[in-house]
């Protein structure tokens, strides 16, 4: 059977006291939305409809890379109603799959076990155990624990209300089962909507059985209604990547302060990660590795023992093996570090190769540059890239010795083994192992007065 899965999308959040759309809002820096996308589209044989809510257009638009067919529910008419919306779209022989757009941390494995449940004398439903089941619909059963219901919380009696197992929403059902049902769908409730959760009612009353799963946790299944949810599932997701690096082998100082907000390409054994370290986009991280407090990486390519010292950005960028950046260094898309690098304080490099065993210790900018094997570079220097129209390049010679506060005027190419004395301004390309420098006469004036002012 092929899997048809329905998300649910077209809430209004009217508590997050938000003009966005509820299911943008984001859970490491990715829409609620896209996380059960993500999840289901992991699912082989599987086709994804995604119900959106009037004025719901910005969720197309922020989204429009998700490979789903949209339809919008121009009423908000319960959520048996924004199912009908889809009708068109579900096959008699489809295993139909009821998501949620704000429930963003469910598991694949979970969903796969609740599809198992589906035949033509079955439907599965998720349900979870709860300590405070307020505001949840609850499941009632029958002295056998067959299931026979689910009464929202509005409409249950005095006994229903202590019932402890609530309703999660998502459930797994026959395509041909679920059309039927819900052309029978009423909505004499005290809601006046068409609760999806009435279908359970008429499968038993159909001869059809509910299995149920149990959700691991509230968390899995819990829906974001207001900021304050936002952020404990925020929470809830980071401590959950940082269990999984750690099952990588990587050493956290403290897991609960530590952001993913992306993945990783591979992450290598016996890894070092001081607190607040932030990782972005798709990174790589290799063997040994050691990551200081208070640094960014987005999309990095980190080699084997290299050591990143706190307080530095890594974007679009690869450290080699065995090198040394910061404190406070930023490496900008396109840097390209070989292996036993050093860049040190306050360096920033844009777009540039520098070879093995190369270093950039202090206060310098590298941006366009082509930097050879084992070049000292000193403090201060500028590579002068841009004149306002183009970008420019700078070619640094294998063995070349850099003296500080040196500016490199671009294009200019400084030759294998050449000295540059400190200060200098190289407006031309210099002659491999040579000393070159351009400074200005020293001088002093005598009987000079410093200016003062009047009394």
């Amino acid at each position: 059977m092929d899997i048809k899965t329905i998300i649910l999308a077209a809430g209004q959040g009217t508590r997050m006291r938000s003009s966005k759309p509820k299911v943008l809002h984001k859970v490491a820096d990715r829409a609620l939305l896209h996380h059960v996308y993500d999840t289901s589209a992991q699912l082989e044989n599987n086709s994804i409809v995604i119900i959106y809510g009037h004025g719901g257009e910005l969720v197309k638009e922020q989204l429009n890379t998700l490979n789903a067919d949209w339809v919008e529910q121009k009423e908000q008419l319960g959520t048996g109603h924004a199912v009908q919306q889809a009708e068109g779209f579900i096959n008699d022989s489809d295993k139909v799959l009821i998501l949620y757009g704000d429930v963003p941390l469910l598991k694949k494995s979970t969903i796969e076990r609740l599809l198992e449940n589906v035949s033509q004398k079955s439907i599965g439903l998720l349900t979870v155990e709860l300590d405070d089941p307020k505001g949840y619909g609850r499941i009632v059963r029958d002295n056998d624990g067959n299931v026979l219901k689910i009464v929202e919380e509005k409409d249950t009696t005095e006994d229903e209300r202590l019932i402890t197992e609530g309703n999660t929403g998502i459930i797994a059902t026959p395509g041909n089962l679920l059309k039927e049902w819900l052309s029978r769908l009423e909505n004499s409730n005290a809601q006046n909507e068409f609760y999806l959760t009435d279908i359970i009612e008429m499968a038993v009353n159909d001869g059809v059985r509910v299995k149920t799963n149990l959700a691991e946790s509230m968390d899995e299944v819990l829906g974001v209604n207001d900021r304050s949810q936002l952020a404990h599932l925020e929470r809830v997701y980071q401590l959950e990547q940082a269990q999984q690096l750690m099952a990588s082998g990587a050493t956290l100082r403290d897991p609960s302060r530590i952001d993913i907000r992306g993945d990783f390409e591979s992450v290598g054994q016996d890894i070092e990660i001081d607190i607040n370290v932030l990782f972005e986009g798709t990174n790589t991280i290799g063997n040994n590795v050691i990551i200081g407090a208070n640094c960014i990486l987005k999309n990095a390519v980190i080699g084997d023992d290299a050591v990143i010292l706190p307080n530095c950005i890594i974007e679009d960028a690869t450290v080699g093996v065995r090198s040394r950046i910061g404190p406070f260094a930023r490496l900008r898309p396109q840097a390209e570090l070989a292996a036993e690098v050093h860049i040190g304080n306050f360096v920033e490099i844009k777009k540039s190769t520098v070879a093995t065993g190369s270093k950039i210790n202090h206060l310098s900018y590298i941006g366009d540059a082509t930097i050879g094997s084992k070049v000292n570079i000193g403090a201060g220097t500028i590579t002068c890239n841009y004149d306002g129209v183009n970008k420019s390049q700078t070619i640094i010679g294998d063995g070349a010795f850099i003296g500080s506060s040196t500016q490199l005027i671009a294009p200019v190419t400084v030759g294998k083994g050449a000295t540059i004395g400190a200060g200098s301004t190289i407006t031309k390309d210099t002659e491999k192992e040579q000393l070159t420098l351009s400074r200005a006469k020293q001088i002093t004036i005598k009987d000079w007065q410093r200016p003062v002012k009047p009394k």
